[in-house]
C-alpha cells in the first residue's frame, strides 16, 4: 500500500489566478445578457412612449373651444433620437476593444441619461400646445387652457434609465465582454488552423481530405520518406 500524505499538494500560481478570474468571467457573461436586455428594452420603451400623447389642452375659438393634444415627439425629439443613438452605441460596444470600448460605453450611458432628463424637462408640453393653439386659431397671442399631462413622459424617462443602466454595466464589465473580432488573437493574427490527421489505409479519410482542399498524397510521401 502506497504512502498517503495528509498535506495537500502545493498549488501553483496559474491555478490560483484561474480561480480568481473565474468569478469575474462568469459575472462578465451574465452582465452581457443583462446589458443587452436592458438596452434593447429601454430603447423600445422610449421609442414607443415618446410617440404617445404627453399633454392635452383646449384653445378658444370665438365662443367655442378646440381640444388639442401633443405627443412626445412634438414636445421634444431628444428622447427618441438619444434612444436610437444608445442602440447604436450598444452594438458598437462589441465592435471595439480597450479604451475605445470604454468611450463607447460612456456614450451609451450618456444617451440614457440625456433621454431621461429631456423627457422630464419636456413633460409639461405647454409651449408646444401654445404654438399649436396659435397656428389653429391664427392668433399669435393664443394660449392653451385646461392643460393636463399624462404619465407617458415619465414612462419615457423610465425607459431611458434602463439604457443608462446598460451603459453603467458596460463601463463596469465591458473589458471582459467578447467582441465581433473574437476569432482573431490579441495581436490581430488569425488562429492557426488545425489539420486533421489522414490515415492512408482509410479511403474515407482520403476523400475527406480532398473535400477540405488538402493533398493527402503529400503527407503519405513524407511518411514514406521518413
Amino acid at each position: 500500500m502506497g504512502y498517503v500524505s495528509a498535506v495537500p499538494p502545493p498549488r501553483n500560481d496559474a491555478d490560483a489566478e484561474s480561480e480568481r478570474e473565474a468569478p469575474d468571467s462568469r459575472g462578465g457573461r451574465r452582465s452581457v445578457a443583462v446589458a443587452l436586455l436592458l438596452g434593447a428594452l429601454g430603447a423600445t420603451v422610449v421609442l414607443l412612449a415618446s410617440g404617445r400623447t404627453w399633454a392635452r389642452g383646449t384653445a378658444a375659438i370665438g365662443s367655442d373651444s378646440l381640444q388639442l393634444a401633443a405627443d412626445g415627439r412634438a414636445v421634444t425629439g431628444l428622447p427618441a433620437a438619444l434612444a436610437i443613438a444608445g442602440l447604436a452605441a450598444l452594438v458598437a460596444v462589441f465592435a471595439v476593444r480597450g479604451r475605445s470600448r470604454l468611450v463607447v460605453s460612456g456614450l451609451l450611458a450618456l444617451s440614457g441619461l440625456g433621454a431621461a432628463l429631456s423627457a422630464v424637462v419636456g413633460a409639461d408640453g405647454r409651449s408646444t400646445l401654445d404654438a399649436q393653439a396659435a397656428r389653429t386659431t391664427a392668433d399669435s397671442a393664443a394660449h392653451v387652457a385646461g392643460l393636463t399631462q399624462t404619465t407617458w413622459p415619465y414612462v419615457t424617462a423610465a425607459g431611458a434609465l434602463l439604457i443608462l443602466a446598460a451603459g453603467l454595466l458596460a463601463l463596469r464589465f465591458g473589458r471582459s465582454w467578447p467582441s465581433m473580432g473574437g476569432r482573431y488573437e490579441r495581436d490581430g493574427s488569425p488562429r492557426a488552423r488545425t489539420v486533421a490527421a489522414v490515415d492512408p489505409d482509410r479511403p474515407e479519410d482520403l476523400w475527406k481530405a480532398l473535400d477540405r482542399g488538402e493533398d493527402p498524397t503529400t503527407d503519405q510521401g513524407a511518411d514514406r520518406t521518413d
